[in-house]
């Protein structure tokens, strides 16, 4: 199988590589440097099909897809193929409350059951910002007991609603008193959604869709609902041993502010281009957004109010990582430099760190080497 595979990959990659050049007009060292790498990543890891891609100063440089969408149908995996964005989605979540807080209609520093009344009160208060920034304690999947809701519905798909989706964790205790530790968590995201549908009196989704989809003219970005066939959808594969198999189609809409969308690796791309500028969020709501949170004793985090925040040198460098049934992501945006790299993959073994670092560092040499050539 493994030698199936990359005899694959290798007429794939060419045709791929070669359709990438003939639509954009990047130096041709970043693509050939882009595609070596991200081909090195598929073959060492033997991912399935995977797509990647790099954006310089608003514009996506160099796009490709490896392998197969669908291994048993021999469908190949294309830049129409649609993958799990998992906890890249809570970007979006932070993106659409820094905007409603800044147009005064949400306090993130006030009680979230101001405006969520349906989640039950707690021994402490949780804020917006809190759940913003992984504080708020709420429970993730294992770390502590999850209390779901017995309630029965009369709707075929009630935890479309955001609000009715606490249902799966609301009775939950606390992990932590709010603001004393950084707690990473789904469900924290999932009140948020809440927070942000209630605050704004519109559905979630449609939050999303106005404030961030029609804004960056991203055509496919949506959420994963199981009940509706999404073309070019990406099966997923894992690992059972030495064998690669299906893995389970689960259902995620329950979870759609912190692990719900879908979409291609380029609508990824185009949300990290749209961070780049002032089309969604203010130089000072993304410095709010891009600095670390310290807990209440001090202790400094390596997450903003969501993403993770680092440095290389002086560069500054926000990031975050998907991992689900059936896709592993990774988005990296270099904001002050106009850069951004992404890496979906149907394969849930993938380690994608490395390789996305690298692509963005790619676009960094590109860009500092422009500078050299403009002086």
């Amino acid at each position: 199988m493994r030698t199936h595979l990359i005899s694959f990959l290798t007429a794939s990659l060419i045709v791929n590589c070669a359709h990438t050049f003939a639509q954009t007009t990047p130096a041709h060292d970043i693509a050939a440097q882009a595609h070596d790498r991200v081909a090195a990543l598929v073959e060492n890891q033997e991912l399935v099909g995977t797509s990647a891609a790099i954006a310089i100063d608003g514009r996506i440089v160099w796009s490709e897809a490896f392998g197969w969408e669908d291994r048993e149908a021999d469908i190949p995996a294309t830049l129409d193929t649609m993958y799990r964005w998992a906890s890249i989605s809570k970007p979006l979540t932070a993106v659409v409350a820094m905007q409603l807080a800044n147009e005064g209609r949400l306090d993130l520093d006030a009680d979230i059951r101001t405006v969520v009344p349906e989640f039950p009160e707690k021994p402490y208060t949780i804020t917006s910002r809190q759940l913003l920034c992984h504080q708020g304690g709420i429970v993730h999947y294992s770390n502590g007991p999850v209390i779901h809701s017995r309630v029965n519905y009369n709707v075929s798909h009630p935890f479309e609603d955001v609000v009715v989706a606490l249902d799966d964790f609301k009775e939950s205790p606390l992990v932590a008193e709010p603001g004393t530790t950084y707690s990473y968590t789904t469900r924290g995201y999932m009140l948020l959604g809440a927070v942000c549908q209630k605050a704004a009196n519109e559905p979630y989704w449609q939050l999303v869709h106005q404030r961030i989809v029609e804004p960056l003219h991203l055509t496919t970005l949506q959420p994963d609902y199981q009940w509706i066939d999404i073309d070019h959808s990406a099966v997923g594969y894992k690992k059972r041993g030495d064998d690669i198999v299906r893995s389970t189609d689960t259902d995620v809409s329950w979870k759609l502010p912190g692990g719900g969308f879908i979409s291609t690796v380029e609508d990824l791309t185009g949300f990290g281009m749209g961070l780049c500028t002032n089309e969604l969020l203010t130089d000072d709501l993304k410095s709010q957004m891009w600095t670390r949170q310290q807990t209440r004793d001090g202790k400094e985090t390596g997450y903003g109010l969501g993403f993770s925040v680092t440095h290389w040198d002086m560069t500054l460098v926000v990031s975050h990582s998907g991992s689900q049934e059936k896709a592993r992501t990774y988005l990296i945006v270099l904001p002050e430099e106009n850069v951004v790299a992404a890496i979906m993959t149907n394969s849930e073994w993938a380690n994608l760190g490395k390789a996305t670092t690298d692509l963005a560092k790619f676009g960094l040499e590109h860009t500092t080497s422009d500078a050299d050539t403009n002086r």
